[in-house]
C-alpha cells in the first residue's frame, strides 16, 4: 500500500511586492509526524509567487521521501488550491511557470488539494515568517530535524561530499566566452564528436580532454561544498560509450536506429565503471531508455553492485530525417532546413524532429524531478550530447548558442552540483575520452 503524505505550504510577503518567503513542511497522514520542513527566503516577490514557492518546495520534499506516495496538499491560499485544483484559470503570466513546474513534481494521480483556515497552517506560516526574519537579518533558514523524521531536500545529510565525486577541485572561474562555432560544434551537438577543440561556454580547452581534469563554475555559485548550502544533489554525466555511428559523425538520436555499442564503447564502459569504481561515491544510477546508454549503465551499474533506473526526459533529441545521416550529408540534402537550425534552437530538424529548445524544457523538467528524488546525493546520470550540454549550459547560465560549442567525447564525464539556493558548480573531466 502506498505511504500518504500530508503537504501544508504557505508564503508570505511584507509589502506585496516586498520581502518575501516560504514555509512547507510534509506529514505522515497516518500518524501526524513531521518528516520534513523547507523555508527560504525569496527577496523582493509577492504574496502569491511565495505561496506556490512554499508549493514546490513541499512538493519536492514529499517526493523525496516517497515517489510513489499519494501526497493531499493543503493551503489557506484559495487561488493556489483552485488554481492547481483546475477549477480557476491562470491568468497572471508570473503564475503560469510556476504552476507548470509544481504540476511536473508529483504525478497527477498521486496528489489532491484542500483548501484549510489560516488558523490550520500556522507550522508553514512560522517557518514562511522565520525565513523572512532570517533574510532580514541576512542568514540562511536551517531545518530542524524533528525526532525521527528527515531533512528537507536541500539540507545536509550524511552523503559523500561534492568535492570527492570524481576528482580534486579545481579553481573555480567564470564561464569562457570563446569558440569556434560552426559545422564541427554543431555536429557535436547532434550526436557527434566535433573535431573542433573549442573554448567553449564552459571554459573547458580540448587539451583537457587528454589530460585528465578541468572545472569551471557558473556565476553566482559558491564553489564546492560551502557548509552554509548543505550537501548538494551532485550529478555526475556519463556520455555513453561509442557505437558504429559515433566515429562516422553520424546524426544518431532517439529518431534513429537505436544502436547497441561497438566493441570500443564496451570496452570504454567497463573502464569507466572501474574509475567510478574506485572512487566510491556514486549512490544511485540513472539512464536514458535509448539502448547505448542502458547498456553503458548496466555495466557500470553491475561493478558498482546498484540498479539503474531509467528515466524518459534523458534521451537523446529526435533529429528526424537527419537521423544516420553526417553533418555534409545534411547539408546537402537540406540546406535550408540546416541552415535554420543552426541559426535558432526553436527550429526542429526535417521531418518532424525534435528542437533544441523543445530538448532544454524536458532536460530541465528531467533535471528537476531527479533533484527531487536524491537530495544530497551522488547520482551517475547515463546520457547523450544534447541532454548533457543542456545542463551544463542551464548550470552555467549560458546563452542557447554555447550548444554549438561544446565537445564532448564518448565516455566523458562531466560533474554538476545542485545547491539548496538554487546555484550549480560544474566539473567536467574527459579521462576515459579517449580510451581505445
Amino acid at each position: 500500500m502506498a505511504r500518504r503524505f500530508i503537504v501544508e505550504a504557505d508564503g508570505g510577503s511584507r509589502g506585496n511586492p516586498g520581502p518575501a518567503g516560504y514555509g512547507a513542511l510534509v506529514r505522515d497522514a497516518e500518524t501526524g509526524e513531521t518528516l520534513a520542513e523547507a523555508a527560504e527566503y525569496l527577496g523582493t516577490a509577492t504574496n502569491n509567487v511565495a505561496e506556490y514557492k512554499g508549493l514546490i518546495a513541499g512538493l519536492r520534499a514529499a517526493y523525496a521521501l516517497d515517489p510513489a506516495a499519494e501526497v493531499r496538499v493543503r493551503m489557506d491560499s484559495k487561488l493556489v488550491i483552485e488554481q492547481m485544483s483546475g477549477r480557476w484559470k491562470i491568468k497572471h503570466p508570473d503564475m503560469r511557470p510556476l504552476a507548470a513546474e509544481a504540476k511536473g513534481i508529483v504525478p497527477p494521480g498521486q496528489v489532491s488539494y484542500e483548501w484549510i483556515p489560516r488558523e490550520n497552517n500556522k507550522h508553514a506560516d512560522r517557518l514562511a515568517n522565520e525565513a523572512m526574519d532570517a533574510g532580514k537579518r541576512g542568514e540562511q533558514w536551517r531545518p530542524k530535524v524533528p525526532p525521527g523524521g528527515t531533512l528537507a531536500p536541500g539540507a545536509p545529510e550524511a552523503a559523500a561530499p561534492a568535492d570527492d565525486a570524481l576528482a580534486e577541485p579545481a579553481a573555480t572561474g567564470a564561464a569562457g566566452a570563446t569558440g569556434a562555432a560552426g559545422a564541427a560544434g554543431a555536429a557535436d551537438a547532434a550526436g557527434a564528436t566535433g573535431a573542433a577543440g573549442v573554448t567553449g561556454a564552459t571554459g573547458a580547452t580540448a587539451a583537457t580532454a587528454a589530460t585528465g581534469v578541468t572545472a569551471a563554475t557558473g556565476a553566482p555559485a559558491v564553489g564546492w561544498g560551502s557548509a552554509d548550502l548543505g550537501t548538494p544533489a551532485t550529478f555526475v554525466l556519463l556520455r555513453h560509450g561509442e557505437t558504429p555511428l559515433t566515429p562516422e559523425k553520424r546524426f544518431s538520436g532517439s529518431g534513429g536506429t537505436d544502436p547497441a555499442l561497438s566493441d570500443v564503447g564496451r570496452h570504454q564502459a567497463e573502464r569507466v565503471a572501474a574509475a567510478l569504481a574506485a572512487r566510491g561515491t556514486i549512490q544511485a544510477v540513472v539512464t536514458s531508455p535509448l539502448r547505448r546508454c542502458r547498456e553503458t549503465a548496466e555495466v557500470v551499474a553491475r561493478r558498482l553492485g546498484l540498479d539503474v533506473r531509467v528515466e524518459e526526459g534523458l534521451r537523446e533529441t529526435d533529429f528526424g530525417a537527419w537521423e544516420g545521416l553526417t553533418f555534409a550529408e545534411v547539408k546537402e540534402r537540406y540546406p535550408d532546413d540546416l541552415d535554420a537550425w543552426l541559426a535558432s534552437t526553436e527550429v526542429a530538424p526535417t521531418g518532424g524532429g525534435e528542437s533544441f529548445a523543445a530538448v532544454t524544457r524536458r532536460v530541465a523538467l528531467a533535471r528537476d524531478k531527479l533533484i527531487a528524488r536524491y537530495p544530497g546525493r551522488t547520482v551517475l546520470l547515463v546520457t547523450h550530447v544534447t541532454p548533457i550540454k543542456t545542463l551544463v549550459r542551464l548550470a552555467l547560465g549560458a546563452p542557447p548558442e554555447s550548444l554549438f560549442r561544446m565537445e564532448l567525447s564518448a565516455a566523458s564525464l562531466t560533474a554538476v552540483a545542485y545547491y539548496g539556493d538554487g546555484n550549480a558548480s560544474l566539473r567536467l573531466l574527459n579521462e576515459t575520452a579517449h580510451l581505445r
